[in-house]
């Protein structure tokens, strides 16, 4: 077995899976203890996952470009998953028909102070241009994100960091944070989680009910739309 164990590690070692390998081990043990904590939420399994892989990338001094070579086909299904959302906003159709005048007024506030508290802080703290343009869309989910963030001349590689930066915090902290200030409503719930936590928060509300993950989605969803769309002109106006 130790041979077999052996010769799998040398063949993988010598080709691009090998980080698609160590991507799906990582997840898998970051879901292992975030299932053997009952799901709570400060041991989310992204998170886990991202310093067991930081911690190897940095003990092995391999270069971060020879490990997305192998796990590019995670960012790649990246768009789908994003995609597949689709499906309990489905579902739910008829609720967010019901609620879709408060749904616009929520994405709108959402977006605009997403994206307005983030590069206000920066500025004080005197961030540059090139920076603010960067963080400026850390709300939305990651593929989009950094499409915004090249086109208004940020950089997509701090815009991709900040994006799972924020869906991990918004994941661990949007539960606490909406019990504290005695929402309940499982719609309005999903909404902010999705707008501030893009994918990661939304999957985090799929667990935890299916008309959260529904509302979820479409506030991921339509807060990609409006940041798209105001963004740019936000960004020529003000910076």
């Amino acid at each position: 077995m130790n041979a077999d164990l052996r010769e799998i590690w040398v063949y993988l070692s010598t080709t691009p899976l090998l980080g698609l390998t160590l991507t799906l081990i990582a997840y898998q043990a970051g879901y292992f203890v975030y299932t053997r904590l009952k799901l709570f939420p400060l041991a989310n399994p992204v998170l886990i996952a991202v310093i067991l892989l930081v911690a190897l990338l940095w003990v092995t001094g391999t270069p971060y470009q020879t490990y997305f070579d192998g796990a590019q086909f995670v960012h790649f299904l990246l768009g789908p998953a994003t995609v597949a959302l689709a499906i309990p906003l489905y579902i739910h159709f008829q609720a967010v028909k019901r609620s879709a005048l408060a749904i616009i007024a929520t994405v709108i506030v959402g977006s605009a102070t997403a994206a307005a508290t983030a590069v206000g802080v920066a500025w004080a703290m005197g961030a540059t241009r090139e920076t603010l343009l960067s963080i400026a869309p850390k709300s939305v989910t990651m593929p989009i994100a950094m499409g915004i963030s090249e086109k208004l001349g940020g950089l997509p590689s701090l815009t991709a960091v900040l994006v799972l930066l924020t869906g991990i915090a918004g994941a661990m902290l949007t539960t606490w944070t909406l019990n504290l200030l005695g929402i309940r409503d499982w719609r309005a719930r999903g909404l902010a989680t999705g707008i501030a936590a893009h994918g990661i928060g939304t999957a985090r509300a799929l667990q935890v009910n299916e008309v959260a993950g529904a509302f979820a989605s479409l506030g991921m969803g339509l807060n990609a739309l409006a940041t798209a769309v105001l963004l740019p002109l936000l960004a020529a106006l003000f910076l």
